[in-house]
């Protein structure tokens, strides 16, 4: 399957939706690392600062004042307790040897200080090779989302033991802020915000902009239908609008050579008809009917291949208006006609919604696919399928088929399997080139295949 995208709209759509997840990513990344950061400077501060400051009044009361001041001073992340003898030693952690550390320079050296943490105390990281470092390095490998938050680690509690200047040891029990390790909400749901609305506003601008282009595309598809149709507006952005000029401009000069090789084609076919009709005139004067006979037929042979080579000549150029067909009452009045004819013509399946297009065209289309089946094939047989997005004849045969390296050259003009070229086994090599041509001009194709059963199959589709 491809992940890149076929058309224009989603492939800027994809290069904006990546630019955009990609940078409003790393923003995430960025701001939620410079927050951590910044709440773990201040809580830092908070922990060190509190903890010297309560040591320091609790050193400059009585004993017997302590415990009411104990019960001041605690709170609901700090619980502060009084005891003869310490209970913990300083564990060997980063988080712990850089809180004892910044506690003694702060603290007179008779304050003996002891650290522990209940899990890991977290750390930013910062100051390659000291003790951050080695702190990230005890970094727990399942919590990916660490780095997040400017590379800091969830921690329970940790706790703090300084021994006063009396011998009387005091322990701060401090829990680590919710706040401090929980996703911030609203900052991304700010981002997750600002991404959809840049995304539908990225949508909206690139339809904006490749609307010219589908524009011009539909008009040179309509084209190959119709060369009479209206010229496209010339507006938009400048290149735009320079492309609309060049189409228009090619759509003219297509419409003159049209014209002129029209006009061109009616002159040749009034000249090589004239000395046909006078010579077929004079071929009644002859004595001898044998040579008179033989005369004649050339003269149709002549006649029906002028016209024919005039007819793909002129493909379909003839002044012929659109209008929607009953597809399925021109098939009946083709059936009668063969029937009329002598050929065996049957028609499997005959419901079409009518369909827009050149009648005396598409008749003589299907008429050449009929005549090459019942020619070839012994009989022909067609069938309908019709969908929303197109239209097809199936018109097939129960000939001996044709060698599949054959099948494509039989729409080359004038090319027939049957080396004679003789008009009783075989037409002017014609109808199927011109009958592609008719369906070309139409948006649709003619195509050929064999039938597993036996036969040729020629497949007509017309777009809806």
């Amino acid at each position: 399957m491809r992940l890149i995208p076929h058309s224009l709209f989603g492939r800027l759509v994809l290069v904006l939706l990546g630019g955009l997840v990609v940078a409003q990513f790393l923003t995430a990344a960025f701001m939620l690392r410079d927050r951590g950061q910044t709440l773990y400077q201040l809580f830092r501060e908070d922990v060190v600062l509190r903890t010297v400051n309560i040591v320091r009044l609790l050193d400059s009361v009585p004993p017997n004042e302590r415990h009411r001041l104990v019960r001041v001073l605690g709170g609901p992340t700090t619980r502060i307790t009084l005891m003869d003898e310490a209970e913990i030693e300083s564990s060997a952690s980063a988080a712990s040897v850089l809180l004892r550390e910044q506690l003694r320079r702060m603290l007179p050296e008779v304050n003996r200080v002891e650290v522990s943490t209940a899990d890991q105390l977290p750390l930013p990281m910062m100051n390659p090779g000291g003790a951050h470092e080695r702190m990230m390095r005890e970094m727990p490998m399942h919590r990916p989302w660490a780095f997040m938050h400017g590379g800091m680690v969830s921690a329970g509690a940790f706790r703090i033991q300084v021994r006063l200047a009396d011998g009387t040891w005091v322990q701060l029990h401090r829990t680590v802020p919710k706040e401090l390790l929980d996703w911030p909400t609203r900052m991304l749901w700010t981002l997750i915000i600002m991404l959809i609305s840049v995304l539908a506003l990225s949508f909206v601008a690139v339809r904006w902009i490749t609307r010219p282009l589908r524009m011009l595309a539909d008009a040179a598809s309509e084209l190959g239908r119709d060369i009479q149709r209206p010229p496209l507006a010339i507006d938009g952005p400048f290149e735009v609008a320079n492309a609309a000029r060049a189409f228009n401009t090619m759509q003219q000069r297509l419409g003159r050579f049209i014209g002129d090789r029209s006009r061109i084609l009616a002159a040749v076919s009034h000249d090589l008809k004239t000395p046909i009709t006078r010579l077929r005139l004079r071929s009644e004067m002859l004595e001898d009917k044998a040579l008179r006979n033989k005369f004649q037929k050339d003269l149709d042979d002549m006649e029906r291949m002028v016209s024919e080579t005039l007819d793909f000549m002129r493909g379909t150029e003839v002044q012929e208006q659109s209008r929607p067909i009953d597809m399925v009452a021109l098939i009946e009045s083709l059936r009668d006609d063969a029937h009329d004819a002598g050929w065996p013509l049957e028609i499997r399946a005959a419901h079409a919604q009518p369909y827009v297009g050149k009648p005396v065209a598409l008749r003589r289309c299907l008429t050449n696919l009929i005549e090459n089946a019942v020619r070839y094939g012994k009989r022909a047989n067609i069938e309908i399928r019709d969908d929303i997005r197109e239209l097809c004849f199936v018109i097939s045969d129960d000939g001996a088929g044709v060698p599949e390296a054959e099948l494509e050259r039989l729409f080359d003009p004038f090319y027939r399997l049957e080396a004679s070229r003789s008009q009783h086994t075989g037409g002017s090599g014609l109808g199927l080139s011109i009958a592609r041509n008719i369906a070309r001009a139409h948006g649709g194709d003619v195509t050929l295949r064999n039938r597993e059963s036996g036969g040729l199959e020629a497949t007509l589709v017309l777009p809806r």
